[in-house]
């Protein structure tokens, strides 16, 4: 026992590796899966890299515990074994603190915009380098003080600040949540996350004691083995808590193998349970439509909206169609409900309005800092005067073409006819949907093809500057 308690290769270290590997199997299989699966197409920014960043942090600090404490038998010590490299950079800045930090991260972004009802001040992959430099600090001491011994194990005298900073992490990821326990979160994220918090601490309350004890008694053979196998255990329980239990709306869509929901909701108002009918009223919208009367209010309108919407497509010129009606299902929530007002103004500055947007709109720069840098994200006026802007550009470019196109005589036929828009027959109020696990924005009209030949459309240049 005492042979391989100091060069590894215990059946009980094998029986924690095999653990291990099945974790990180399980892991790089709920990573993947759900673009299998559920077809869901790669996020942009922040929401897909924190997560992709999550999982290649969890395998590194699975991989340093495996080599640092000799849980497999080595004929010859490689130079890529160093202590160092294992027990000091892969596990702490590569590693725990990786992981731990994109966590906060996530976190800053959702206290941000659901507590202060802005957007974060500072870009995600700046506050995450910023809050990993400790571990880096740490690490570069460690490696030229040289605490370490052959067995990768360092003294009482370095244990207390390792330890110490690994707690630190955790705390300030519960005061994060503390700081968020009264808002009504829409998707369960409050709820998710405080599961998630509890499944870890308790797993690093283990993991710490299991540390403590393979670094101290190390002249203990079999404590040695047995500490060595619980902190390997805890550990792959501990990555896999933290991918269990989503936490905020990009992880439910990325992490999550559950069967999708009866209902598929295919945008955000939607999954939001805003109505989607017209504001008119269904006689209203029954009247021959005049090109006279102006394009906003002709826009309120369910079934020309929807036409128009149609031919801006045709045009491949359709963003700002888009944008208005979701910003008139933005309008439609109550004031008072600034947690779902919120969530549909973070979904419409994502999609429309960030640099870089799938659907990005063109207004001007003003403008679209005045929204990037709005002080309440529930306010009525956040997208007036991208609004106007826009109601412009559509006014000298997409309504003269759409008056002489056949969309438009084809709305005026249907309206002759009599024919009644099926939406408009289920004209409700609010309906308060499950979960957004199967949300994932997929109402791109740009994903198919157009042909702008016999669509009535022109090509203008008019752009604001």
């Amino acid at each position: 026992m005492a042979a391989c308690a100091s060069i590894g290769g215990c059946p009980s270290d094998y029986v924690a590796f095999s653990t291990a590997l099945l974790s990180m199997i399980l892991l790089l299989l709920k990573a993947t899966l759900p673009y299998i699966i559920h077809k869901i197409p790669r996020p942009k920014g922040s929401s897909f890299w924190l997560v992709a960043i999550q999982v290649f942090a969890s395998l590194n600090l699975l991989l340093s515990i495996v080599m640092a404490l000799n849980f497999l038998k080595f004929r010859k010590r490689h130079w890529w074994r160093s202590c160092y490299l294992w027990a000091v950079w892969i596990e702490g800045p590569l590693g725990f603190g990786l992981l731990l930090s994109c966590r906060i991260t996530q976190m800053f972004q959702l206290y941000y915009i659901f507590v202060k009802r802005r957007l974060p001040p500072i870009r995600s992959y700046i506050f995450l380098l910023l809050i990993l430099l400790p571990w880096i600090v740490l690490a570069a001491i460690i490696h030229i003080r040289k605490p370490l011994n052959y067995w990768c194990h360092m003294g009482t005298r370095w244990i207390i600040p390792v330890m110490g900073l690994h707690a630190l992490y955790v705390v300030a990821l519960i005061a994060f949540t503390g700081a968020m326990h009264h808002v009504e979160f829409r998707f369960h994220e409050l709820k998710d996350l405080w599961r998630g918090i509890l499944v870890s601490a308790a797993s690093i309350g283990i993991w710490v004691a299991a540390y403590v004890m393979n670094e101290v008694r190390e002249d203990i053979s079999w404590l040695e083995i047995a500490s060595r196998f619980l902190l390997l255990v805890m550990t792959s329980v501990l990555v896999l808590a933290f991918f269990s239990f989503s936490i905020s709306q990009p992880l439910v869509s990325l992490m999550s193998l559950r069967k999708k929901d009866e209902k598929e909701y295919k945008t955000m108002s939607q999954a939001l349970g805003i109505s989607d009918s017209g504001i008119l009223l269904q006689r209203e919208s029954s009247s021959i439509l005049d090109p006279n009367e102006p394009l906003d209010k002709l826009l309120l309108n369910r079934r020309f909206r929807q036409s128009f919407m149609e031919f801006a497509d045709s045009c491949l010129a359709g963003e700002s169609v888009h944008f208005l009606d979701e910003v008139q299902h933005f309008d439609k929530i109550p004031v008072q409900d600034s947690v779902r007002r919120i969530y549909m103004a973070r979904h419409i500055i994502e999609k429309y309005i960030a640099a870089g947007a799938p659907m990005e709109v063109n207004i001007s720069h003003r403008i679209r800092q005045e929204i990037l840098s709005t002080t309440d994200l529930s306010h009525t006026d956040l997208f007036k005067n991208a609004l106007g802007e826009l109601m412009q550009l559509m006014k000298l470019n997409l309504a003269k073409d759409y008056w002489s196109s056949m969309y438009f005589m084809k709305l005026e036929e249907d309206i002759r006819m009599g024919a009644v828009d099926p939406e408009m027959e289920h004209a409700s109020g609010w309906n308060f949907s499950p979960r957004l696990s199967s949300v994932h924005c997929s109402d791109d009209p740009f994903q198919h093809e157009h042909s702008p030949r016999n669509s009535g459309c022109h090509n203008h240049d008019s752009e604001l500057q």
